[in-house]
C-alpha cells in the first residue's frame, strides 16, 4: 500500500496556514511613516502643544462636599464666579473633587482662598476647601524639561536593553518605532490643540511600554526562526515571524482598546485625554512594530549569522586537535 499523500507545507507550516507577505509593502509603509513624522513635527513646531496647567503653572484646590456633585456643576459655578479655563475632576468619589485653573493675576495670594471658597459653594450642598496650592510658570517649565528628559532616558535604556537581549539592528529599529509613536501622538495633540498635561504624558509612556513589548515579542520570534529555518531569505523569515505573532498582536491590541474605550466613556474628565492618547497610541504602536521596527532591521541587513553563537578560534583549534 502506498502512503497517503502528505499536504504540502510552507516552511514547516501546513498548507492552510499561509504566510502573510508583510514586507511586500515595506517601502510604501516607510514613505507613509516619514510623511506622518514630518507632518507631526510641522504641527508641533507651527502650532505647538496646548500645555496644561501641570506645565504652564496654575492653581490647584481640593474641595469636599456633603453631598455628591457632578464636576460639570462645579465648573459652571466657578465660571459664574469669574474663573475661566477651570478643570474639575473627582478624587475617588463624587464628594471629593480637585479643581485646577490658571494663575489668577488679578487676585492676591491672601485673597485667593476666600475667593475660591465662596465660588465653590453650591445650593443645599456645603463645600469645604482643604488646601490651595499655587504653582508658578517657572516650576511648570522645569517639570516640562524633566518630562522630556525622562522620555529620552527611557528610550536610551530601552536601546541598551534590546541591544543586549537581541541585536543592535533590531534595537535601532525598535527605538525608531518608539520615536515614531511619540512624535505621532504629539503631532495629533498639536494638530487638534487638545490639552497636554501629565496624564497625557503618562499615556505616552504607557504607549512606549506597549509598543516595546510588541517589538520584543516579534524580535524573539525572528531570532528563533533564523536559528531553526534554513534556506530562506531574511524577508521570508520576518514574514513568518510576523504571521506567527499576528494573532497575539490582534488579541492584545483589541483587549487594550476595549479597556481604553471604557475609560474614555466612563472615566470622566480626569481620564479622558489619557484615554484619547492611549487610543491613538495603540494603533500607531501596532503599525510601527511591524513596518518600522522589523523593516528597519531588514534594511540594515539582518541575517542568520547575527543570531548564531560564534565559536572562538582557540576552541575550534582545540577541537580539531583532539585525536
Amino acid at each position: 500500500m502506498t502512503k497517503a499523500t502528505q499536504p504540502e507545507t510552507q516552511y514547516s507550516r501546513s498548507e492552510n496556514e499561509r504566510i502573510i507577505p508583510f514586507m511586500k509593502i515595506a517601502k510604501p509603509a516607510a514613505i507613509i511613516s516619514v510623511l506622518i513624522t514630518l507632518a507631526s513635527l510641522f504641527f508641533i513646531g507651527y502650532k505647538g502643544l496646548n500645555l496644561g496647567l501641570d506645565f504652564t503653572g496654575g492653581i490647584a484646590a481640593e474641595v469636599t462636599y456633603t453631598k455628591a456633585v457632578e464636576p460639570e456643576q462645579l465648573t459652571q459655578a466657578l465660571e459664574n464666579a469669574g474663573f475661566k479655563h477651570t478643570v474639575v475632576q473627582t478624587l475617588g468619589s463624587n464628594t471629593d473633587l480637585l479643581v485646577r485653573m490658571p494663575v489668577q493675576n488679578d487676585l492676591k495670594v491672601e485673597d485667593l482662598n476666600n475667593t475660591i471658597s465662596k465660588a465653590v459653594q453650591l445650593p443645599n450642598n456645603t463645600a469645604t476647601l482643604h488646601k490651595v496650592d499655587s504653582v508658578g510658570g517657572q516650576v511648570g517649565n522645569e517639570l516640562y524639561l524633566r518630562s522630556a528628559g525622562a522620555v529620552a532616558l527611557a528610550l536610551l535604556l530601552m536601546l541598551i536593553y534590546v541591544t543586549i537581549r537581541f541585536e543592535f539592528k533590531i534595537a535601532m529599529g525598535a527605538i525608531l518605532s518608539l520615536f515614531h509613536d511619540i512624535i505621532a501622538i504629539l503631532g495629533i495633540f498639536a494638530l487638534m490643540q487638545w490639552p497636554f498635561d501629565l496624564t497625557v504624558l503618562a499615556a505616552v509612556l504607557a504607549v512606549i511600554g506597549f509598543s516595546l513589548n510588541d517589538n520584543i515579542v516579534v524580535s524573539d520570534r525572528i531570532r528563533e526562526n533564523f536559528r531553526k529555518i534554513r534556506d530562506v531569505t531574511p524577508t521570508e523569515v520576518i514574514d513568518i515571524a510576523l504571521t506567527e505573532t499576528l494573532r497575539r498582536t490582534i488579541h492584545t491590541s483589541m483587549t487594550l482598546t476595549l479597556v481604553v474605550v471604557a475609560m474614555m466613556v466612563l472615566g470622566g474628565d480626569g481620564l479622558h485625554w489619557f484615554s484619547v492618547a492611549m487610543f491613538a497610541g495603540i494603533f500607531v504602536g501596532t503599525y510601527s512594530s511591524i513596518y518600522i521596527g522589523t523593516a528597519f532591521a531588514l534594511w540594515r541587513g539582518i541575517n542568520r549569522q547575527d543570531f548564531l553563537v560564534q565559536v572562538k578560534p582557540e576552541f575550534e583549534e582545540e577541537h580539531h586537535n583532539i585525536p
